[in-house]
């Protein structure tokens, strides 16, 4: 039975892809901060353990816990919204903390392992705010490309020991909470809007708010994920989502 380990599981993205897979069967290790052993079906290929992506330990006791695996998945991501000349540098850097570096150091405790096998699969989880200039989401998309420039990079490296490294990039999902959760995470890291700022910036939160238009189920991006793990030939890039598959064109 084919082994997966998931990060940032609690809801969203995460949670529907561990549950794609586990239909699928294969076996799941679901990692959050906070684990909770009810929020996906009982089952004894299922395991959940906790994973903070900032801490090294942590780290190291998810890799420990989870063994073997052959397939990764580095979902766990935080959002920002905010005019960039009112976000301190304290908020972007622990934004990139978690969005980036916190991927890389999950993706580089897993490694050897996979070298060592010669077969794996990276699956780095972007967003399609790459695939276009957006206001407000200057932090965010920064952290996003730089996850993407990362893999790109990063797949030339393990070629020649056939481990696969994929990037999915998901479009605007209304039915998950990570919106509301990136509006959460601006309004208590210390976000402002500068007074010059205001009317501009009301007028786009505005726009934001309207959802008619394609956007991006759960169900793409775990269908998408699903893909890049086991479609040796899918590109290196995989748009998921109607409107995100919009924009990559």
């Amino acid at each position: 039975m084919q082994k997966i380990l998931i990060t940032g599981c609690p809801t969203g993205f995460g949670l529907d892809t561990a549950r794609h897979f586990l239909e699928h069967g294969w076996e799941v290790t679901a990692t959050m901060r906070t684990p909770s052993q009810d929020i996906l079906p009982p089952s004894k290929h299922l395991k959940v353990i906790p994973l903070d992506v900032t801490n090294e330990a942590s780290i190291r006791q998810a890799v420990e816990a989870a063994g073997p695996i052959d397939a990764l998945v580095n979902n766990a991501g935080v959002g920002l919204m905010g005019i960039f000349e009112g976000t301190p540098m304290t908020t972007i850097r622990a934004l990139f903390e978690t969005n980036f570096f916190g991927a890389l150091a999950v993706t580089q405790a897993f490694l050897p392992q996979f070298r060592q096998r010669k077969s794996g699969v990276i699956v780095n989880v972007s967003s399609s705010t790459t695939l276009r200039a957006l206001p407000l989401l200057a932090a965010y998309t920064a952290s996003k490309a730089a996850m993407n420039a990362f893999t790109e990079s990063l797949a030339l490296e393990l070629e020649d020991f056939n481990v696969r490294v994929r990037l999915v990039l998901p479009g605007r999902s209304p039915e998950t909470a990570f919106g509301q959760n990136a509006r959460a995470q601006t309004s208590k890291n210390g976000v402002t809007i500068p007074e010059p700022y205001a009317d501009w910036a009301k007028n786009v939160f505005g726009r934001m708010g309207n959802n008619s238009g394609p956007v991006t189920r759960s169900a793409d991006v775990s269908a998408a994920i699903w893909r890049a793990v086991n479609d040796p030939s899918c590109p290196i890039r995989l748009p998921a989502g109607e409107d995100a598959v919009a924009l990559a064109k």
